[in-house]
């Protein structure tokens, strides 16, 4: 086994750590398209800088945005003409890989997409029957997934959608993106069984409401009128789910970890963590505009994770460490994530000596001592996390390919050895 490293150990000394979480992907990437199709330039402040921004960065501009970064790191993004050919990379970036094609729909020329191996099997198929339905040309081979090819002639028209959105909300949220520039507007069905993370079709309403766009809300139902979006400067807020496993620290280690600038209001579902970590036996405290938690005694849990799946490893791996069961239900859309969360939990847990029991939407999870050992990532940044979660108290845990993080956090090597240092 290659590309291991090894997680700091920190057994039962206690962390007292402040620092400073990046900006968040969901906003970031959101961002970055409501700016592409306004009508002047934006300023982009404290955006994340990962290989997911990286990547719809890079397609925005293989289309024709410009898009400059500063020497702060802020962005300046200026709206010009969408046109083709082009070859867009969306790595394994759900938003990159669903938020893109409905805007690539607008330019004219040909839009080649592809990205990771993983990202073939991603369901991408809702976007692409609602882009067909709406006249879009798209040859995909009859598979409805990646690579594929969109056919643009310059304009979206829009109309009415049906979209099965039960695996993932960002088939909703790419075409609610899109409709202010659009002719007609759109309005989106969701017929499926459920709708997983609420909380990122709020976001996205939100943003769109803050440019000043109509956003009509009915049962399963969102409607969008055409709207004139100018450019903005605007702050991204810091990333709530990254934030996670730092908070995560100060339960399994003992201390208190305190993170700067945590937004009073979000739609962010990372926000949860501050109910679902009281419930697990933390105390979480506002001081001033950071937000302090400290660790004591770990409860296991019984919650519906539904809205709030990405969450799910983080939580899983407190859990592990509990002085009683928890049961991790809602959770099956998770399957279809970087990887398929639910199996991959069961396995590298247990692998450890853990007792999880994996159900077609849950996990349950009965605490037992683990051990050293490899703890092994499907290249999926959240597993990555968990693996450095796990060696905080087990001596010995090898973490396989750690740099899978940089998905959505700059540097998390460095960003836990400065938590562990105190920094």
């Amino acid at each position: 086994m290659t590309n291991l490293w090894r997680a700091p150990f920190r057994g039962n000394s206690p962390i007292s750590s402040t620092l400073t979480i990046p900006g968040s992907k969901s906003v970031t990437n959101r961002a970055l398209i409501l700016a592409a199709l306004s009508d002047s330039s934006s300023i982009l402040r404290r955006p994340l800088h990962s290989r997911d921004s990286a990547l719809m960065i890079a397609g925005l501009k293989a289309i024709g945005v410009g898009i400059e970064e500063l020497g702060n790191g802020d962005l300046t993004i200026t709206p010009a003409p969408l046109f083709g050919p082009a070859h867009i990379d969306v790595g394994n970036a759900g938003t990159v890989m669903r938020f893109l094609p409905p805007v690539a729909a607008m330019a004219k020329g040909l839009i080649h997409f592809d990205g990771d191996a993983r990202s073939h099997e991603r369901p991408l198929g809702p976007v692409i029957f609602a882009l067909e339905a709406l006249g879009v040309s798209i040859e995909h081979g009859g598979r409805y997934s990646l690579p594929m090819t969109i056919n643009a002639n310059g304009q979206l028209r829009g109309g009415t959608v049906e979209v099965d959105a039960t695996l993932s909300s960002q088939f909703i949220s790419a075409l609610l993106l899109v409709a202010p520039a659009t002719k007609e507007g759109i309005t989106v069905k969701h017929v499926g069984m459920s709708l997983p993370s609420m909380p990122h079709i709020q976001m996205t309403i939100q943003m769109l409401r803050e440019k000043g766009v109509e956003v009509v809300v009915g049962e399963n139902q969102w409607s969008v009128k055409p709207s004139v979006m100018h450019g903005s400067d605007s702050v991204i807020e810091p990333d709530l789910s990254n934030a996670a496993p730092f908070m995560a620290a100060a339960m399994i280690s003992g201390g208190t970890v305190i993170i700067r600038d945590w937004p009073s209001e979000t739609t962010q579902p990372g926000d949860e963590l501050r109910e679902i970590f009281t419930r697990m036996g933390a105390q979480i405290d506002f001081v001033g505009n950071d937000l302090a938690i400290t660790g004591r005694n770990i409860h296991g849990i019984d919650i519906d994770l539904h809205d709030v799946g990405e969450l799910t490893p983080t939580i899983a791996g407190v859990c592990a460490f509990a002085d009683s069961p928890s049961y991790l239900r809602g959770i099956g859309h998770l399957r279809s994530h970087e990887t398929d969360r639910l199996a991959a939990l069961a396995n590298e847990i247990n692998a450890l000596g853990g007792d999880v029991t994996e159900e077609p939407t849950a996990l349950r999870i009965n605490p037992r001592p683990l051990h050293s050992g490899t703890f092994h990532t499907y290249d999926d940044h959240r597993l990555a996390t968990l693996g450095a979660m796990i060696g905080l108290r087990v001596e010995g845990i090898d973490v396989e390919n750690i740099e899978t993080t940089r998905k959505t956090i700059p540097d998390f090597p460095a960003a836990w050895t400065q938590l562990l240092a105190g920094n």
